[in-house]
């Protein structure tokens, strides 16, 4: 198995309540030390609550926000931060609003050429070509590349997104909630061109989002967030069918389903962040927690064949 994607203890926290003299007032852990490994070729989804770190997570991946400890390895090569271009090179970001992540005074064309430049240094003829090519993989027409993003519907301004990260030739692309802001027929075109383009060449994600539906519909794995930190890790198939971890079934249960009340086994919110629990952080919302929980944290750890989950109580089957 060719590893594309590897984290080692990623970790990001932030400060709170900073001071002139001093060190901050508080540390707002939002990821705590995390490791995944994603294989090439690979689609592993990320899903969680709000506010369980996933985003941050994503940012951290792709250089847009410094971790504060940890390590991240891009097919077999630690990355250097100073460098935002090998991180270009290597990994790129599709994001959730398709129109407000596009210059809006720039045209498509002039949007696709920025890491044709700036990452490959290519000439005009050769750029030309490359858009081309790109434009026609993502089913646009050539024509909509001289105009500006607001003319643009949701759907064709995310294509122009994702032609965006494939100019950069990248084999890795991060996908954060890229279908959330569209309707659902649209939704399944561009979830059906993301399946085409990782055939087409070879590319690997890391699909985010609240969905549970769509997550587990295009991932091979899928990790659980919580609070943070990974608390289950799995076969996109068995994750939900027969979850281990006590939050990942409270999550499949509370995911809106035709005939059935809302709800899950555990009610309550993400404990706060500025003042952790001890133990595990799921604790105060967990029917199966006992003091064992409330005291020693859980590690991720092998339950059943490749499922994951840490969690000192798991459930069964």
């Amino acid at each position: 198995m060719s590893i594309a994607l590897q984290t080692t203890d990623l970790a990001c926290s932030f400060p709170v309540g900073k001071r002139l003299i001093g060190p901050p007032r508080a540390m707002l852990h939002a990821v705590r030390p995390t490791s995944l490994t994603v294989a090439a070729g690979e689609t592993l989804g990320i899903v969680g609550e709000s506010g369980c770190g996933k985003s941050t997570l994503a940012r951290m991946l792709v250089g847009l926000q410094p971790p504060s400890a940890g390590s991240i390895e891009i097919e077999g090569a630690a990355l250097n931060r100073a460098d935002p271009a090998a991180f270009g090179r290597r990994i790129q970001y599709v994001f959730q609003d398709p129109v407000s992540s596009l210059n809006p005074r720039k045209t498509v064309r002039q949007i696709l050429e920025v890491p044709l430049i700036r990452l490959h240094g290519m000439g005009r003829a050769a750029r030309a070509r490359r858009i081309d090519e790109i434009f026609d993989a993502v089913n646009l027409r050539p024509e909509f590349l001289d105009r500006y993003p607001h003319e643009f519907s949701g759907g064709q301004a995310q294509r122009i997104g994702i032609a965006r990260a494939l100019a950069a030739a990248a084999r890795i692309l991060i996908l954060d909630e890229p279908v959330s802001a569209l309707d659902v027929s649209v939704q399944a075109q561009v979830l059906n061109l993301l399946a085409d383009l990782k055939a087409e060449f070879g590319l690997t994600y890391l699909f985010i989002s609240h969905d549970l539906a769509v997550v587990e519909a295009v991932s091979d794995r899928i990790a659980v967030l919580y609070f943070g930190a990974v608390v289950e890790e799995g076969p996109a198939e068995r994750i939900f069918a027969a979850p281990r971890h006590p939050y990942t079934r409270l999550l499949a249960e509370s995911a809106p389903q035709v005939g059935r009340p809302l709800g899950g086994e555990a009610a309550g919110e993400l404990p706060d962040p500025l003042d952790p629990p001890p133990g595990c952080a799921f604790a105060g919302r967990c029917a199966r927690a006992s003091e064992l929980c409330r005291r020693d944290t859980p590690r991720l750890r092998p339950i059943y064949g490749d499922q994951r989950a840490a969690c000192h109580h798991p459930l069964d089957a």
